[in-house]
């Protein structure tokens, strides 16, 4: 398995890879929320596909990619959602910015059904919707 492109040998691989990013490796951007992959707030990219962390076994990432918020390239995603006012307790933002960074990888123009719907697996219960999704659309830009 590869973390935000450094190649890492888990020692368990029976753990949650939620648990072995911020533990082990120290990442801590994505948080746990549910503990069920209904929040999103784990969310991070394996293979380029935005998954719920607490939901994956570290065994089952083992020739993946994983990126998580702190090893995504530097695309506006973040800048946009803190401009846009589009954060209020952080909690679940890198999850958002994680799922939103995916979205514009495979469609760097979207409408904001599209946005939604690619946002759909991620709760906030702070900022509002429309917020976050007026920042994903400046991002676009």
């Amino acid at each position: 398995m590869k973390v935000n492109g450094v190649p890492v040998n888990p020692p368990d691989p029976d753990a949650r890879l939620l648990d072995y990013l911020r533990d082990d490796l120290g990442l801590t951007g994505a948080k746990e929320g549910c503990g069920m992959g209904e929040c999103g707030s784990c969310t991070v990219l394996m293979d380029g596909a935005p998954v719920c962390s607490c939901l994956v076994l570290v065994c089952q990432a083992e020739d993946a990619e994983v990126t998580t918020v702190e090893g995504l390239p530097p695309t506006g995603v973040q800048d946009a959602f803190v401009t846009g006012q589009a954060v209020q307790c952080g909690y679940c933002i890198a999850g958002m910015v994680v799922s939103a960074s995916a979205l514009l990888a495979a469609n760097p123009d979207p409408g904001d059904e599209e946005i939604r719907a690619a946002l759909e697996g991620n709760l906030c219960r702070c900022t509002g919707y429309g917020a976050i999704v007026r920042a994903v659309r400046e991002a676009a830009r």
